[in-house]
């Protein structure tokens, strides 16, 4: 080592074009690398997913799930297999042991699913995907009352305008009913035309295709026939002809039916700032930059406000580039005020020039690092950036301890090229092994396994190539320039602001020089003198640190809550609720909500004259959580996108840290969490404040073939947990189904000429409920059709 160090130090080209080469490159890995708001990481999940409709949660987890599980289980590559069933709907998750290929593993268990023939009769084709965690950067909000018709054409437009911009590639709807043409027959215009439903339904079908009629061949070229009926529109459903009578006149759809041309019935809603809207979500795929997309798309927005139609508004929602963009000016504040620190701190007791090459070794080390993070799949993200502010205090240290030893050097042995080689070599060792032991401390964060692991590798492989690089430049760049500057002046012999600087240096240097004879240096003395006393002291603190930690004065926390500008209230009514129940409690989450707003900008105001007020905009959800899904996902999570009428969330975004006064973002969600009065039924209310969530904090398990006193097990827990001072939020997986009516055939029925699968209601046909004596459920009730 003291031989690279002493030809690096007699080769000033060499260490000047090392210099040059790390910024080039650490450029060009800016450039190229991504910027997103979350590291983006592989699931390693495989989903399957069948669709069985109208049965139960235990018909779907009997008929489905479990078929699926025994098929899969024997495939080479799974980990784990996870399955839910809810109503209509079996999914089964296969996690993946990490490194397995795949495209592989999915062909594996297509093969497995294809393979089974014993699924129940109505189920769907089975899907089966990769679950992909889709990064979304910024949202567009077109709300307003207009017609759920007319919303859903704008928001299309602004989709196709947005998806036209160059750099933004993906681009989609979301709270958006999908359109359906509904017909509803009439049975007594069948009765009266003599038709009967199948008739009318093989009319329609007839009718409304479009068939290819091959080619014929002229002189004058070769001419295709085709032809087109497909109906698309209500109006085309209409003037269908189902039949001609015999006088000539004609029967058409809308003569026995009624078309209804619009969407399909959901119990899925959204209301930003109480009005009906739709969102238009962005996102980032491949190596596009999330501050770019969020800037192209602001200014979309800023350019359509004059253009919009009279009762539409359309406003940017749930910014998350803006955490980045936050992230980075911190950053640059940061290392501009600790290179400023440092900088003055090296001129007041040593030199200009040797604080300047000093300063200079904390961009030599960031560019580095920023020329490896692509090489190593690092992107620009909140955690990577973290990790630079992070390491933003320790990576001058190995410059400062060498620049301080070749400056005593060259004091008492003179202003030489030796100087500065031998004052670099006597510290190279104590340096390297300084550097390699915090090394040491991040490298097993590069080792943690699962999706947090994956999220969490961004900070050891930014904090370890920046650390390294410092001592590359403080070793081998940094002893070249130290060693051909001229000696400074003798203090108090220049003029003006040199004689001034070098004054004050002198007062500094006297007082630190008085401070290691008359204080540091008898105090070593005395340390090193009763040396069991000072490993004693020493033991007695690690002890006491243990003790504080044991005994819960200092909490420990795996991945603490990164704070946003959104505070969202997570509701689970039982399942089975109505929309309408759904959202009457979400109305109460909206007036609590505004209890807080009130009394947090009566607090913001005595701040300051006109402060703004602390709640930007609302977004209310009845059937889904589109906040709590983001977050999960963020996580690396997979949550199913399902829209379920017991669902519902109200999310509050807020001003930005930097103009909110008086108040976080997690106050206010203690304080809405105690505005809010108990909701009649609620399974579970959740309110957060976290950017993204790592996982709850305790999540027990309880397993067992006993449902039943699993239940019991589960609510007893909860309550024993409840008795615990600052435990909140308490739930459970288990949600309650619908209620069901049971049906049976009765003798007497069989005797009539009925069969138990003619009590098959979940076909699809209308049904009526009535008394009746031949059937035998829930007492008297019966269904008839």
């Amino acid at each position: 080592m003291n031989g690279i160090i002493d030809w690096f130090a007699r080769n000033h080209v060499a260490a000047n074009l090392l210099v040059v080469g790390i910024f080039v490159a650490g450029l060009m890995g800016l450039w190229s690398g991504k910027r997103e708001v979350f590291p983006s990481v592989s699931s390693d999940m495989i989903s399957v997913s069948v669709v069985y409709r109208g049965a139960a949660p235990s018909e779907v987890e009997q008929g489905v799930c479990i078929k699926i599980e025994e098929a899969i289980q024997g495939v080479e590559g799974i980990k784990k297999i996870l399955s839910t069933a809810t109503e209509g709907l079996g999914t089964t998750r296969a996690e993946l042991v990490p490194g397995t290929d795949i495209p592989e593993a999915m062909d594996d268990i297509k093969s497995a699913i294809d393979a089974i023939d014993t699924f129940p009769q109505l189920t769907e084709k089975p899907v089966i995907e990769e679950i992909v965690v889709e990064k979304q950067v910024i949202n567009v909000a077109i709300a307003g009352e207009v017609g759920a018709t007319a919303l859903r054409q704008y928001a299309e437009l602004v989709r196709d305008d947005l998806t036209a911009i160059p750099d933004i590639t993906q681009v989609r709807l979301a709270n958006a009913r999908p359109y359906e043409i509904s017909i509803e027959v009439s049975p007594s215009a069948l009765r009266q035309h003599g038709l009967t439903f199948d008739a009318v339904a093989a009319a329609i079908r007839r009718s409304s295709v479009d068939l290819p009629g091959g080619g014929i061949k002229t002189n004058g070229g070769e001419i295709l026939l085709r032809s087109i009926h497909q109906a698309y529109r209500g109006e085309d459903f209409e003037s269908i002809l189902l039949m001609v009578r015999e006088d000539g006149t004609r029967v058409l759809v809308k003569d026995v039916c009624r078309v209804i041309d619009g969407f399909r019935e959901s119990d899925q809603e959204s209301l930003f700032d109480g009005k009906p809207c739709l969102m238009v979500q962005v996102f980032r795929v491949g190596n596009q930059n999330a501050l770019t997309i969020s800037s192209k798309v602001q200014e979309y927005v800023k350019n359509q406000q004059s253009l919009l139609p009279a009762g539409i508004q359309m406003t940017t929602w749930q910014d998350d580039a803006s955490y980045l963009r936050s992230r980075q000016e911190l950053l640059v504040k940061n290392g501009f005020f600790g290179l400023a620190l440092v900088f003055a701190t090296l001129a007041l007791f040593l030199r200009f020039g040797l604080a300047s090459w000093v300063s200079l070794g904390l961009f030599v080390s960031f560019m580095g690092t920023l020329w490896l993070m692509p090489i190593m799949d690092v992107s620009i993200n909140l955690l990577s950036l973290f990790a630079f502010i992070l390491v933003l205090g320790i990576v001058v240290d190995d410059a400062i301890v060498v620049s301080e030893n070749i400056h005593s050097h060259q004091q008492r042995d003179g202003f030489s090229l030796l100087s500065a080689i031998r004052g670099t070599q006597e510290v190279g060792k104590p340096v390297i092994f300084a550097v390699l032991t915090t090394v040491a401390a991040f490298l097993p964060l590069v080792m943690v396994p699962g999706n947090t692991g994956k999220i969490m590798r961004g900070i050891p492989l930014v904090v370890i190539p920046t650390l390294l690089f410092s001592l590359v430049e403080s070793l081998l760049v940094l002893p070249c320039h130290l060693s051909h500057r001229a000696p400074a002046s003798s203090h108090g012999n220049g003029a003006g602001l040199r004689s001034l600087w070098g004054k004050l240096q002198s007062i500094f240097t006297s007082r630190l020089e008085a401070f290691v004879h008359r204080t540091y240096s008898p105090f070593l003395q005395v340390a090193i003198k009763w040396r069991y006393v000072t490993l004693s002291c020493g033991l007695g603190i690690f002890l006491l640190t243990l003790g504080l930690m044991g005994g819960g004065w200092i909490r420990f926390q795996f991945f603490p809550p990164v704070e946003g500008d959104n505070v969202a209230a997570i509701l689970t009514m039982p399942e089975g609720t109505s929309s309408q129940e759904t959202l009457r409690a979400v109305h109460a989450l909206e007036a609590s909500a505004l209890r807080v707003r009130a009394e947090a900008d009566v607090s913001s105001s005595s701040a300051g004259p006109s402060p703004k007020s602390v709640f930007l905009h609302t977004l209310s959800s009845i059937g889904q959580q589109p906040f709590y899904k983001t977050q999960q996902e963020g996580a690396g999570k997979f949550v199913p996108d399902v829209s379920n009428a017991h669902l519902g969330e109200v999310h509050v975004e807020l001003v930005p840290s930097e103009e909110r006064v008086g108040a976080s973002s997690y106050q206010l969600a203690s304080a809405w969490r105690d505005a809010t009065q108990p909701i009649p039924g609620v399974e579970s209310l959740k309110f957060t404040a976290s950017i993204f969530s790592a996982g709850e904090p305790i999540n027990l398990q309880i397993t067992g073939r006993d449902f039943a006193v699993l239940e019991q097990a589960g609510n007893e827990l909860q309550e024993i947990l409840a008795r615990y001072p600052g435990v909140k939020d308490i739930s459970d997986t288990f949600k309650t189904g619908k209620s069901e009516i049971q049906l049976e055939i009765k003798p007497r029925a069989e005797v009539l000429g009925l069969s138990q699968a003619e009590l098959d209601v979940k076909s699809g046909r209308p049904f009526t409920v009535r008394r009746c004596s031949a059937f035998s459920a829930a007492g008297t009730t019966c269904v008839s059709w």
